[in-house]
């Protein structure tokens, strides 16, 4: 039975943008595959690892009959993109077999029933709707997403919280060794409060995906799911289930010691410094003097490194350590020319923000070297 006649990108770019959330190895074999579904023209991909599910449909297939089937997702994936990108390629469908040609290669996958495919609910018509730009969600996740943790027991910090109150979105995200958080404006303003834990993998999917353009991102938010749909993609996602920290709290109010970056030459001289640092702790030690500042690392090895910059600062002397990784992270996500940093003493945290923009804050806890 033939399913349908069509050129390669038109099958590989839908299943690429479904196929990044296959897990290689799942204790249900059906879910390392992709769901396709051919309704007249209309061409339906879906993959799904229970906690997130994506969907995208194409059209201007040709021919064929309508049909539902599930087959490996890796493998499609990999044939597709070993094939040459002239030249139409059909799917048929056999006794349970999906017989893929073009020109003169033939493969034949194995396929299970659509039917068996877990599919998750969408969420009522009581949800609460934002809409946004791609190209500014896209641009608050970069500004924030490197600061949630890893597989941290506090199963909260390892995804993004994201408030929609009036017309504002906000990102925050900790792992409670530094905190970003970042604002932006909805297209419309919203009716209530509402916030939401993104998971981890949610936050990477929608940061792979999104364009960088003004076409509209529409984001649902209702009980413990999300539902994010821009262009031809919709994805579905659980929600984290629990109590972020108070943000507003680690921010600080009044640090009286501000000083002026230049954001790539500052970027620089910590990359030099951090190849000497300790692997383990990778700390380096910053050094504010009048209109000097010092970049100071060693290792275990008695290595040292030590680079200096002019600042425009006059006052105490402040010796204060961070972990570098931290540093070079915030810098490496921003794309302003310089940067404010406010300090306290040598034991408080640094906030590090944008010139004349309070949409953006950044918190880094010190480190003992």
């Amino acid at each position: 039975m033939l399913l349908l006649t069509t050129t390669r990108d038109a099958l590989l770019a839908p299943l690429q943008s479904v196929a990044g959330i296959v897990e290689k190895r799942h204790t249900l074999p059906i879910l390392s595959n992709v769901l396709i579904e051919k309704h007249g023209d209309q061409l339906t991909m879906l993959a799904t690892d229970i906690e997130i599910q994506i969907r995208t449909t194409t059209g201007g297939h040709i021919g064929g009959e309508d049909a539902s089937i599930t087959v490996g997702a890796r493998k499609l994936q990999d044939i597709l993109r070993a094939l040459p990108d002239s030249g139409d390629i059909s799917l048929t469908l056999d006794d349970k077999r999906l017989t893929v040609k073009a020109g003169r290669s033939r493969f034949q996958l194995q396929t299970l029933p659509a039917a068996d495919y877990p599919r998750m609910n969408l969420p009522d018509s009581d949800a609460a709707r934002l809409t946004i730009s791609q190209r500014a969600f896209k641009r608050q996740l970069a500004q924030v997403s490197y600061s949630m943790a890893q597989q941290d027991i506090r199963y909260y910090l390892n995804g993004l919280l994201i408030i929609a109150d009036g017309g504002e979105l906000r990102m925050v995200a900790t792992d409670g060794h530094r905190l970003a958080y970042a604002a932006s404006d909805l297209d419309a303003p919203v009716a209530q409060r509402t916030e939401a834990i993104l998971p981890r993998k949610t936050v990477l999917e929608l940061a792979r995906q999104l364009a960088d353009n003004d076409d509209p991102l529409e984001i649902l938010l209702a009980g413990n799911q999300a539902v994010f749909r821009f262009g031809p993609i919709e994805l579905v996602t659980k929600l984290i289930d629990g109590k972020f920290p108070d943000y507003e709290r680690v921010i600080p109010q009044a640090h009286p010691k501000l000083v002026t970056f230049n954001r790539q030459p500052l970027l620089a001289s910590l990359q030099r410094a951090a190849i000497l640092t300790n692997e383990k702790f990778r700390g380096v030690r910053m050094v504010l003097e009048d209109g000097i500042l010092k970049i100071v690392s060693t290792n275990a090895e008695q290595e040292e490194a030590q680079d200096e910059l002019e600042i425009d600062y006059q006052g105490d002397k402040l010796d204060i350590g961070f972990n570098v990784t931290y540093l070079l992270d915030v810098l490496n996500n921003l794309s302003s020319d310089t940067v404010d940093w406010r300090f306290n003493d040598g034991n408080s945290s640094a906030l590090i923000t944008l010139p004349g923009n309070d949409k953006f804050k950044y918190v880094v806890m010190p480190m003992r070297i």
